[in-house]
């Protein structure tokens, strides 16, 4: 029967076991009033170590590394009880397991004490060689497990990043395809006119061909309704009156001389009679 293992300060010493036994008998009476059964395991002892295994599975429940065990003993107050000190390899501490066997105590004690005899003859024989050996290969299978994990989880990621991949290209556009682009419009939702465009023959939104432009001649200026600015000194001689462009030579004499228009009131009545 496996009372179980607890947590113990130091790798050795028997006051050390002793404390754990009476706490594990302890708990093993607790789970007893409560109707529980103490479990039955099955030992497997070798020079690598000694198992803790199902006896029905046969479902490893411990393994227990043989450098790794630090103290062994039986009770002497208790013939059924035996022990043993494990340094747990993924949490450095020391945990004490306890067994009760009515028939079995002395015969584990021997076989434990003969598997230690045999392995420290076989690192002898082997320099030291083979206990290096499976540590390395403990660690590299540990090693492969966290790598095992990260793949895993390296896998999910990919998948996932494919599966956005996947959406993205539905939503998207197909390649090469142009999407037309209309032209930008004011708030009346007309197109705006632009003096340097080139004459489009597009039609209005009404169905109808919008008027021709007007072509501009870079020759004669016209003004804002198409007609030419009025200058009274490009006028022939025979378009006004003699006294009136005798004036209109003088003021042209006078303007060529310098003369400003600054304090002078003209009157432009007699040009109103030729309208």
């Amino acid at each position: 029967q496996f009372l179980g293992s607890t947590e113990v300060d130091q790798p050795k010493g028997t006051e050390v076991v002793r404390d754990a036994v009476r706490k594990l008998k302890f708990a093993r009476h607790i789970k007893k009033s409560e109707g529980q059964k103490t479990p039955k395991v099955e030992l497997q002892i070798s020079i690598y170590g000694v198992k803790i295994l199902d006896p029905k599975t046969k479902e490893v429940q411990h393994n227990c590394q043989l450098h790794r065990i630090s103290f062994c003993a039986d009770d002497k107050t208790d013939k059924r009880i035996f022990t043993f000190i494990c340094k747990d390899s993924e949490s450095n501490k020391h945990l004490c397991y306890v067994f009760d066997s009515e028939k079995c105590v002395k015969e584990i004690t021997l076989t434990i004490g003969q598997a230690f005899d045999l392995a420290y003859r076989k690192f002898l024989e082997s320099g030291g060689k083979d206990v290096e050996t499976r540590k390395q290969i403990a660690g590299l299978q540990k090693r492969i497990q966290e790598l095992e994990t990260e793949n895993t989880e390296l896998k999910n990621k990919v998948h996932d990043l494919e599966n956005q991949l996947r959406i993205t290209q539905v939503h998207a556009p197909p390649a090469g395809s142009v999407t037309p682009k209309s032209p930008s419009t004011d708030i009346f939702d007309m197109v705006p006119f632009s003096p340097i465009s080139p004459q489009s023959s597009t039609p209005t939104r009404n169905g109808t061909q919008p008027p021709p432009v007007p072509s501009r001649s870079t020759e004669i200026k016209r003004d804002l309704f198409g007609a030419e600015p009025f200058d009274p000194f490009s006028c022939g001689t025979g378009d006004f009156p003699p006294d009136i462009q005798s004036k209109l030579d003088e003021m042209q004499e006078g303007f060529k001389m310098g003369l400003t228009l600054e304090g002078t009131v003209f009157c432009l009545d007699p040009l109103d009679s030729r309208c």
